[in-house]
């Protein structure tokens, strides 16, 4: 990760301003504000601002005045208990917004989700900065034969090292050409210089959602079948969310990010299961493709 010495006194300096407030506040998150926690070899995420904790999740579901005087277990209960019954709209009532850094191509799929308000870098007004993602030897592998949208087997040595060195080759020479054209001598128009820089080019954006939102995106993300580049980011975001709101991460931990879903006939065929009969896929009603993840889930 990489921050230029303004973005560090910047940082410094947020850190060190400090607000008198009669919000509920996160002692855990206070700690974490404004810090850049490293992502990729020049990205990050740091958070700049939230609303709401895991308090702010059980006053909205009992539509309470204050912040009440129940028991620690008896809100944990109750925020498990919309977890598991889909009751979302309590978790929209805490938010959060964070500054990350970013490539480009990770960036675009991360827009992907529309649930959130977003604040783009301009390279239309600015000049980006010559950071450029180069991935690790051990993340380069070859397309999956088996799925199209992942990686298979991992490159040998030699051709992870060429691979590596034409994408650096390319970012350096486009970035170069990209301070050509718009030096003096040709002075072209930001917006029109960016074009032919390459996709592992970081980005910067403000990224603002909700917690239910949030969850969504985290379960999706930070699933193992994830694309690697966007899951280290969501997975940085589970160590920041459990510190916000632990009884509202540990739900979402339980019942989402470590959980599956059965279909209606999935399930009948569990209850056959434990009634001891033998049920093949033949039998079964579900295709090979279905059958194969069932028997997944199942450990089986």
């Amino acid at each position: 990760m990489t921050l230029t010495a303004e973005q560090t006194a910047e940082i410094a300096a947020a850190r060190a301003n400090t607000h008198s407030t009669l919000r509920p506040t996160v002692p855990a998150l206070e700690e974490m504000l404004f810090t850049a926690l490293p992502v990729l070899d020049h990205g990050f995420i740091r958070v700049v601002d939230y609303m709401g904790d895991d308090a702010a999740v059980v006053q909205a579901a009992r539509v309470s005045y204050g912040r009440g005087t129940r028991k620690a277990l008896e809100d944990a209960g109750l925020i498990r208990y919309l977890m598991r019954h889909y009751h979302s709209t309590p978790f929209e009532m805490c938010e959060i917004k964070f500054h990350v850094k970013l490539p480009i191509f990770v960036a675009r799929q991360w827009i992907r989700h529309r649930t959130a308000n977003v604040n783009e870098y301009s390279a239309r007004y600015s000049v980006l900065d010559k950071d450029y993602y180069l991935p690790t030897p051990e993340s380069l592998a070859k397309q999956s034969v088996v799925n199209n949208q992942g990686r298979g087997e991992i490159l040998d040595p030699a051709t992870a090292e060429r691979v590596l060195n034409l994408l650096r080759e390319d970012a350096e020479t486009t970035y170069g050409h990209y301070e050509e054209m718009l030096g003096d001598d040709v002075a072209l128009a930001r917006e029109l210089a960016r074009m032919n820089l390459t996709l592992n080019t970081y980005t910067q954006w403000y990224w603002k959602t909700d917690l239910h939102n949030l969850f969504h995106f985290l379960r999706l993300r930070a699933d193992s079948h994830a694309q690697y580049e966007i899951r280290v980011y969501a997975e940085a975001m589970l160590k920041v969310v459990e510190a916000w709101v632990p009884l509202s991460f540990a739900a979402f931990r339980d019942y989402r990010l470590g959980a599956v879903t059965f279909s209606a006939k999935m399930l009948e065929l569990v209850k056959r299961m434990l009634a001891g009969e033998a049920v093949t896929q033949e039998a079964s009603g579900l295709s090979k493709r279905e059958w194969t993840e069932f028997m997944a889930a199942l450990g089986r």
